[in-house]
């Protein structure tokens, strides 16, 4: 049933879909508000044409959206272990800088995987 639904609309004139969005955008725009959210950031998008829309939405704490915090060693035996497994990382992977054709320098590795941080040392 939802296919011929479907299929009825594909076949609706222009002017009748394009009534019905202008219509129907301020009801989802009051029907989704809320108040804002204090300790975040929330970020609304939307793209397509008049046939096909897709719209998400994003929230993150505030300070850093795409910062994750990785727990730091709780010990000195901790830390050791942790700046040993660096060391072995750097011996086998060999990082370095280098500047693509655009310009913009990049990590290039020794060994396949590396980019990734993972693999046995």
């Amino acid at each position: 049933m939802l296919i011929f639904a479907c299929a009825r609309a594909l076949r609706a004139p222009r002017l009748t879909v394009l009534a019905g969005a202008v219509l129907a955008l301020p009801l989802i725009t009051f029907a989704t508000s809320r108040p804002a959210q204090a300790e975040g950031v929330r970020v609304d998008s939307c793209v397509g044409a008049w046939q096909a829309v897709g719209c998400t939405t994003i929230w993150a704490p505030l300070g850093g959206t795409y910062i994750r915090k990785v727990p730091q060693p709780r010990d000195a035996a901790e830390r050791a272990r942790a700046s040993e497994e660096d060391r072995r990382w750097v011996a086998r992977c060999r990082p370095t800088l280098r500047q693509d054709r655009y310009g913009v320098p990049r990590y290039q590795y020794a060994r396949p995987g590396c980019e990734f941080g993972v693999g046995e040392y």
